[in-house]
This record gives C-alpha cells, sequence and structure tokens, in this order.
C-alpha cells in the first residue's frame, strides 16, 4: 500500500504557500452555524506539523463550510526520540483537538525504530522478538506521558498501522506471533500511565497483501477500532472487487462487527489508476452506509482531491458529496392583488306616485248660542272737591353740552404708481449729401539745372589725353511730401479748374464723389531734359525714378557728380 514518503521531511514555508495557492481555498474561517453534512467525524491528512494544522479551517471553507472533526499526523520513525513524543509540533496539535470537544486527534505511532529504512526481513523477526521481550517498554511510556501532559489523553492511536504489508520495519509477516505480543505489551505499558483515555486503532492495509491482517490481530482486550487503509489500488480492479476480495472492506466490516468494534478508515484516496472521479462517490456512499468512527483522506499528490490539482473530476465528485446541503432562499410568494371590479352603479327608476286628491268634507257649522250677560247698576259715587293746585315754576332747563365724537381717520394708502417708461421717438434725420470739393492736383515745375561750362586746364603739361575734370555736384531738388486735403462738407457749385502756380506739395488723389463728375487735370507742360554728360569724362550723373505718377509731374531728373583730382593729377580710376 502507499505510504506517505518523508511525511516528516516535506513541511516548508513554499510548500504551505503552494498548498494554499493551489487549492484557491477561501480565507475566511468556516461559519459555526453552518448546517451539518453527514454526522461521521471527518478530516484530511494536510500535512504532520503546524502546517497540517493551519490548513484544516481552509479545507472546511473549499467544503461550503463542513465541521473538519479529525486532526491526522503521524510521528517520526527514525529515531526512538520521535516516536517517544518529543516533537515540538504535538503542541499544536495538542492545542486545535482542545479547542472543541468533539475533536479526535489521530496519531501514528511506528513500532520500531528506522521504520522506512527497509531493513530485511531476518532483522525484522528480531526487533519483534526484542520488542516482545519488553526492551523498547519505556519509548511508550514517555510517549503516553507526553500525550497526557499535553492535555490530549483520548488520543487515538492507529499503532503499527498496515502491519499486513511489506514497507514497514513494524511489520508483522516476519513473525506474526511474536507481533502479537510486541502489540499487547505497547498497549499494556501505555494504558498504565495515570489519566490516558487511549483508543487503540488496529489498521491494516486492504486485501491479504504480505499476509492475511486477521492472523495478526492481537486480540479484543488491546484493540479499540479495527480501521483500514484502502486507495484506489490494486487487488481489484473495480470497486465491487475492492468490497468482496480476501480481507477486503466487507469483510473488515463483518469482522469489526463479530469483535464488537467500530470501523475507521485512517488512509484513502486515490493513487494507481489517476484521476476517478467513480471511486471517490463510491468509497464516500460506502463510507456514509458503515458509519465509521471516523475517516480521513490523504491529501497530497497523488493521492488528494483538495491539495492536488491534477484530479479535477475526483475533486468535484468529493466537494459535491461532503458539501452541507444549505436551506434554499426563501422565496417570497408574491402577493397577486386582487383585482378590484367596480360595481356598475344602476339607477333605480323612479316612479312618479300618483298625487290622489283628498275629497274635501264640509265641515258643518254648529250655531254658538248667545247667552246675554247680565249688566249691573254702577253705583254713582260723589267726588270729593280738591283744593286748587299751586302753580308750578318751571325749572330752567340745563343744556346738555354735546360732545362731539373724534373723528378717527382712516389712513389713506397710496398707491404707486408704476412709471411708464417714455421712449422718445427718434427723429428722423435726413441726411444732407456731402459731396468733396475737387482738388485739382497742380503740377511742380522743378527747377532747371544749369550746366557749368568747362574751364580749360592751364596745365601746361602736354598730357596725350587731357585728364578730365569732374562737373560740379549739382544739389538734388528736396520734395516735399503731399500734405493731406480735407473735403469741405459744403456742396460745391461747379468750378472751373484753373491753373494754379507750381507748388512743391503734391496731393494725393481723391476720389471724387459720384455725383460730381471727375475733372480732367490739365496736361503738364513738358519740362527742360539734363543734357547728358559726355562720355568717360569727370562729370557722372544718375537717374532719379519718383514713380510713375510723380515722373509725369516732375518729369526725369537725374543727380550729376563731378570729380576733380588737381591739376597735377594725371589720375584716372576708372
Amino acid at each position: 500500500m502507499p505510504r506517505p514518503r518523508r511525511r516528516l521531511a516535506s513541511t516548508c514555508i513554499g510548500t504551505v504557500t503552494a498548498g494554499l495557492l493551489a487549492t484557491g481555498a477561501a480565507l475566511a474561517t468556516p461559519e459555526k452555524d453552518r448546517p451539518e453534512g453527514s454526522d461521521i467525524a471527518m478530516g484530511a491528512y494536510l500535512d504532520y506539523g503546524p502546517p497540517g494544522v493551519a490548513r484544516i479551517p481552509y479545507l472546511s471553507s473549499w467544503l461550503g463550510g463542513k465541521n473538519i472533526r479529525v486532526g491526522h499526523t503521524y510521528l517520526p520513525g527514525d529515531k526512538w526520540a520521535g516516536i517517544e513524543g518529543r516533537v515540538s509540533f504535538l503542541e499544536d496539535w495538542a492545542d486545535w483537538r482542545q479547542a472543541e470537544d468533539d475533536r479526535l486527534f489521530v496519531l501514528n505511532v511506528p513500532m520500531q525504530e528506522r521504520n522506512e529504512g527497509r531493513v530485511p526481513d531476518y532483522r525484522v523477526a528480531q526487533l519483534i522478538r526484542a520488542g516482545a521481550e519488553g526492551r523498547y517498554d519505556r519509548h511508550f511510556q514517555r510517549l503516553a506521558e507526553r500525550l497526557v501532559e499535553l492535555g490530549v489523553p483520548d488520543t487515538v492511536i492507529v499503532l503499527g498501522w498496515e502491519m499486513n504489508g511489506v514497507t514497514y520495519t513494524h511489520r508483522c509477516a516476519p513473525d506474526p506471533e511474536n507481533w502479537k505480543v510486541y502489540w499487547k505489551r505497547i498497549v499494556t505499558t501505555m494504558r498504565a500511565v495515570p489519566g490516558q483515555e487511549f483508543k487503540f486503532d488496529f489498521a491494516p492495509n486492504r486485501g491479504a497483501d504480505a499476509i492475511g491482517w486477521t492472523k495478526c490481530y492481537p486480540g479484543d482486550d488491546v484493540v479499540d477500532v479495527i480501521g483500514m487503509d484502502s486507495y484506489d489500488q490494486g487487488p481489484g480492479r473495480t470497486f465491487d472487487d475492492q468490497i468482496t476480495q480476501p480481507y477486503g472492506l466487507q469483510q473488515q466490516v463483518d469482522f469489526a462487527k463479530a469483535h464488537g468494534k467500530p470501523i475507521s478508515y485512517p488512509e484513502w484516496g486515490l493513487f494507481r489508476r489517476g484521476d476517478n472521479p467513480e471511486y471517490v462517490r463510491r468509497m464516500l456512499k460506502w463510507i456514509e452506509q458503515h458509519k465509521p468512527l471516523y475517516h480521513t483522506i490523504t491529501d497530497y499528490c497523488p493521492h488528494g482531491v483538495w491539495q492536488c490539482k491534477q484530479n479535477p473530476e475526483s475533486s468535484k465528485a468529493f466537494r459535491d458529496a461532503l458539501t452541507p446541503e444549505r436551506p434554499g432562499p426563501v422565496v417570497p410568494t408574491p402577493v397577486v392583488p386582487t383585482p378590484v371590479v367596480p360595481t356598475p352603479v344602476v339607477p333605480t327608476p323612479v316612479v312618479p306616485t300618483p298625487v290622489v286628491p283628498t275629497p274635501q268634507v264640509p265641515t258643518p257649522q254648529v250655531p254658538t248660542p248667545q247667552v246675554p250677560t247680565p249688566q249691573a247698576p254702577t253705583p254713582t259715587v260723589p267726588k270729593p272737591e280738591l283744593p286748587t293746585p299751586t302753580p308750578v315754576v318751571p325749572t330752567p332747563a340745563v343744556p346738555t353740552p354735546l360732545v362731539p365724537t373724534p373723528q378717527v381717520p382712516k389712513p389713506e394708502v397710496p398707491k404707486p404708481e408704476v412709471p411708464k417708461p417714455e421712449v422718445p421717438a427718434p427723429t428722423p434725420v435726413a441726411p444732407s449729401p456731402q459731396t468733396p470739393l475737387p482738388v485739382t492736383p497742380s503740377p511742380v515745375a522743378p527747377s532747371p539745372l544749369v550746366p557749368t561750362p568747362e574751364v580749360p586746364d592751364p596745365d601746361p603739361d602736354p598730357d596725350p589725353e587731357p585728364t578730365p575734370r569732374p562737373s560740379p555736384a549739382v544739389p538734388t531738388p528736396q520734395v516735399p511730401a503731399p500734405a493731406p486735403v480735407t473735403p469741405s462738407p459744403v456742396t460745391p457749385s461747379p468750378v472751373t479748374p484753373s491753373p494754379v502756380a507750381p507748388s512743391p506739395l503734391v496731393p494725393s488723389p481723391v476720389t471724387p464723389s459720384p455725383v460730381t463728375p471727375k475733372p480732367e487735370p490739365t496736361p503738364p507742360k513738358p519740362l527742360p531734359q539734363p543734357t547728358p554728360p559726355p562720355v568717360n569724362s569727370r562729370h557722372w550723373c544718375v537717374p532719379l525714378n519718383f514713380g510713375e505718377w510723380l515722373s509725369k509731374l516732375v518729369g526725369k531728373q537725374s543727380v550729376c557728380i563731378k570729380l576733380d583730382f588737381g591739376k597735377e593729377s594725371s589720375f584716372w580710376p576708372f
């Protein structure tokens, strides 16, 4: 049967982190008020040390809040110190167990050191006989005392698990009889420790393996639970084969019932056949049917379903089977309002009551008898004579003063007068046409340039070519800028343009109004042109260009320069 190889050397921070990330488990702690699924105590082997304790709430959350009641770990079997429980991680498991009263702490305990050291059968037989003689009792006494001190005296001890196989040094096949004696010595020694309440679980592999497990059974007095480790592997091709095979699941149930013992499944899971959701479903149904004391799936690859991503279908089957059923949400019954059908008001027909005239019965008039009233005679009494009355002087009437009633003036509330905006009527202003007075430009007559006559050079030097002398410089006439002409607002009368004396002011042309005809200026008289200087002389003239329209007025002008290098100079620069 498979075993978790190197269980005690596989823990590290990286493994813990990878396991948590691979599962996708939520980080919330399970809610205590969620409904429970099966009442069978369930757990999983997640790691032997503190990481195994830390992962339990995440597994619970992944299963929808299922209560994980079983914590399962292993003592190291390489040295006797580990078998004696001198490992720190037992304290973490003890704290977890004590947190809830209904929890179970399951501890696998090796029976020999070098338990995975591939010790040969003859050496195993020697070790079994030494144990049967009591040579190793002290190690198990120390373990019992350690568990009681930690506050977990009710630990379920899976002693010498899978003893019918070929893997562990504590196997039974090399000497079955002494093996059973050795088991009894261990149990007796541990039960002798005060305060203990241990339960000892006899858990072979499913199937015959190296030896039929019933041949290793030590007796009902030293066994409390009959367990079985069952993985998805041979012998047996199907789950039905695993049930009916010799030393299979059915024989375990029958054997335990015959001996009055509960059953358990400390280890189960996938192994040889990969992702097999059918096996997971059938195993969980078997567990639900036969109600073991507890079961714990081995949850690491390749066996697992939570920490192993390579079995997604089996993982889904496991989760669907163990997630507690939650009551569905209470859907309120929709209140359908009763339609109010208005009762039609049928008017009651008014039938007129016929007026029956009441017959007038005349009342007979009975005459009243006239009874005469007797008249008694009135006696005449003499009137006494009264004395004459004294005249009464009337008292003058004092007039009553009239008190005027004050008139209370009523306050007059002034009515606010809303001023009406007076919009002045626009007075139409007739625009008077303003025709600008045309100004006739006067031509400017330039001053004529009088050429200076050349004076013959008195130099007696007979020079084959006489040195030309420059002509005197002629000043350039300064033409002032034309002044702007402001048109007069008065409507002009037609004026015949008359010639105006030449002025140095040249006005800018003014566009006449379309009403007034444009006067044509009198063409200027032609101006005298300057006499060009002789070629290769000392007198140079440069023509001036004033623009097209100004050139028409002033004519062509030029600036002349005459150079004189002196009498004795024969220098000709050009």
